[in-house]
């Protein structure tokens, strides 16, 4: 049955990959059910205890903000249309599971060439740069982050012992302008971000003291 025109589109929260120096895409990775809950977490930087009192409201940079997200995955409306040599039926949710656990390794190449200079006793000093990984939450937000923490809870299987249901809690880091360098592409992306929520708290706008019942700070 076709959806009704009056239907709004749901957007589908994920996570992009793209080059981090020029922002080319590499790929996206959209969330099979956009989860019921998200959970963020902003810790400020600033004076610590025992600063100057002239450094009391001083702020250093952005704070520490981390997300935390539940996703479902479920194979079992698919399995039921599916041809007995269709990847869900041979391999069940294991495409889904792996293209999120492989943004958490350097690719085989990567390590193999490391293992190549080592054995020439010529060590790389830093491991070439990984894709850049951004979390996409509506149009609002779209920021910059390092994955901190996934874990992966499979909840049925097939005969083959492939799994067919599987929840996937991710754990991120908003990586700020000062984190990946303020001229780059990838700062401007975060900057962008800071830049809506700015926006966004702009719209609120202010209100008078008599709103909280003071006629004056006292």
């Amino acid at each position: 049955m076709a959806s009704s025109p009056l239907t709004p589109r749901l957007l589908k929260a994920g996570l992009v990959r793209v080059d981090g120096a020029t922002g080319a895409l590499i790929e996206v990775v959209p969330l099979q059910y956009n989860p019921d809950t998200l959970s963020r977490t902003l810790q400020p930087r600033g004076a610590g205890d025992g600063a100057p009192s002239e450094e009391a409201t001083r702020l250093t940079g952005p704070p520490t903000e981390t997300f935390t997200v539940e996703a479902e995955l479920d194979a079992t409306d698919a399995l039921e249309a599916a041809g007995p040599t269709d990847d869900v039926a041979t391999v069940g949710l294991w495409p889904q599971l792996a293209i999120l656990e492989r943004m958490l390794y350097p690719g085989v190449e990567a390590m193999r060439a490391a293992n190549a200079q080592a054995a020439r006793g010529s060590i790389e000093v830093l491991p070439a740069p990984e894709p850049l990984t951004v979390f996409v939450w509506g149009r609002s937000r779209v920021m910059p982050v390092r994955l901190t923490d996934m874990t992966i809870t499979e909840e049925a299987f097939d005969t083959a012992l492939n799994p067919i249901r599987a929840k996937v809690k991710v754990s991120m880091r908003v990586l700020n302008a000062n984190d990946l360098g303020f001229s780059s592409w990838a700062a401007s992306l975060y900057l962008a971000y800071q830049t809506r929520k700015e926006g966004l708290a702009a719209q609120f706008g202010g209100r008078a003291l008599t709103d909280l019942g003071l006629e004056a700070l006292q």
